[in-house]
């Protein structure tokens, strides 16, 4: 397929370029290998709330998610979701190919590459393999699934200490398992935890075993020379993840530190492709969502001029637009 703009990426970021470029009047077409849109924050996060979002005092991902689908949805961008973007390649006459990893490819002028922190692969144990799919999970989609189920939720990070507190009111039963003392969460989020009913912590502590018949049912816990057996109809593995460029590293940008590098314009060092959001990398750059979009409006407006000669770099103002398919 073809379209003026080819979008790597389908986070925050990535849609919100693809609605700058519609608004400056070029079709785009969003690939991304998670099934359905809004990138870590649809798949890890859809019920936390995010605080750093001008113009909201607070915003559950999956709402903020659901509201660029729906301000780039009036510029009809093509989505291409569940699929890789393996190569990158210029044809001189034909402009940027994005050859994907079950053989199709997208013919694009320019290409915004929106890949977040690149391709993700979670921490897990051996132990919990077996049951992956049958009651072991990496994140939390719908809180309600786990409704009147003991869950067992292992690490120490933010994501560990949020779904707790975000289980604690609907599940029968949370208990969070930490290896360490100490946890790397936000202060204020763990002395939430602690004074929160209903969840029970566990420091020092590893998990051991998991035990089921069709579906996970117990979790053997060590501290110290005790082992315990926790009920777990549930366990999420909140253990971080192995990050990477993927395929991407291969594409001959400028990488530092397994960033892509920019300029002011969110230019590469190839011709009319630009990176924007956490996989890009500039000096001063701070990793916010808020940041993600302003990297996401400047390389749009930036492939405009590049793409329809004459166009000015700064858009119309949108209160002036009243043609425009806003709403």
């Amino acid at each position: 397929m073809s379209a003026d703009v080819a979008v790597v990426g389908a986070g925050p970021a990535g849609l919100y370029a693809a609605y700058c470029a519609g608004f400056r009047g070029l079709s785009s077409a969003i690939v991304d290998v998670l099934p359905e849109p809004g990138g870590q924050i649809a798949a890890l996060y859809p019920e936390k709330k995010i605080y750093d979002v001008a113009g909201h005092v607070a915003v559950r991902g999956r709402e903020l998610v659901d509201n660029l689908v729906a301000q780039v949805a009036p510029f009809h961008p093509h989505y291409l979701l569940g699929r890789t973007a393996a190569s990158l390649t210029l044809d001189e006459e034909s402009g940027w190919s994005v050859g994907l990893e079950d053989g199709g490819r997208i013919r694009a002028q320019a290409v915004v590459i929106a890949g977040g922190l690149g391709r993700s692969v979670p921490r897990t144990l051996p132990c919990l393999r077996p049951y992956e799919g049958r009651g072991v999970a990496y994140h939390v989609p719908h809180l309600d699934d786990h409704r009147d189920r003991d869950v067992v939720i292992v690490g120490g990070s933010d994501s560990a200490v949020d779904w707790a507190l975000a289980l604690a009111p609907i599940a029968r039963s949370v208990t969070v398992v930490h290896r360490r003392s100490s946890f790397r969460a936000h202060e204020h989020s763990v002395r939430q935890m602690y004074a929160t009913a209903g969840i029970h912590v566990l420091t020092d502590t590893q998990v051991t075993n998991c035990d089921g018949v069709e579906r996970l049912e117990e979790v053997r816990v060590r501290t110290g020379e005790e082992e315990v057996t926790l009920p777990a109809q549930v366990l999420i593995a909140a253990l971080g993840f192995i990050t990477s460029l993927g395929p991407i590293a291969d594409w001959g940008l400028r990488v530092e530190n397994r960033q892509i590098a920019v300029d002011s314009s969110m230019r590469t060092n190839l011709p009319r492709v630009y990176a924007v959001s956490d996989i890009c990398t500039y000096e001063g750059r701070v990793p916010l969502i808020s940041v993600g979009f302003g990297d996401a409006a400047i390389a749009a407006n930036h492939v405009a001029v590049e793409l329809l000669p004459g166009s000015p770099l700064a858009p119309e103002h949108s209160t002036d637009r009243e043609a425009a398919p806003l709403l």
